[in-house]
């Protein structure tokens, strides 16, 4: 049922995108018949209120299923955000260890002594400018 209201919304929107374009922007619509080969079938006010009754009635449509959609969404999910129904991780992340010192021991491992960090070496000093 959700794929089928999903496929008709789809082709709603597509219909709603192309007669809104198909208006003029000063709202005298396209005017396909007035007096050019199609006699008086349609005249250009006659095609505007075609356009904008269809331009109506496409967006009421647009929003029910618009609604519906979203209220079958709410209802399938029961009120909780997917992100909180991820599986909790059963590993834990690697330790963060510090350059020039040894990896501390996982914690519950059975070790003598605990590991002691390395003490820093100096920086090395500056060497004196070549001569030229």
């Amino acid at each position: 049922m959700f794929t089928v209201l999903l496929v008709i919304h789809v082709f709603v929107t597509l219909a709603l995108i192309g007669v809104v374009l198909v208006q003029r922007s000063e709202g005298g619509g396209l005017g396909i018949g007035g007096g050019q080969g199609m006699g008086s079938f349609m005249t250009g006010r006659g095609t505007a209120n075609l356009l904008t009754r269809t331009t109506a009635i496409l967006a009421t449509v647009f929003l029910a299923l618009s609604l519906v959609l979203a209220l079958m969404t709410r209802s399938s999910t029961s009120g909780v955000s997917a992100i909180f129904n991820a599986p909790a991780s059963s590993s834990s992340p690697a330790p963060l260890t510090l350059p020039g010192t040894k990896p501390s021991p996982a914690p519950g491992s059975n070790s003598a002594a605990p590991a002691q960090p390395a003490a820093p070496s100096a920086p090395a000093k500056p060497s004196a400018p070549a001569a030229p």
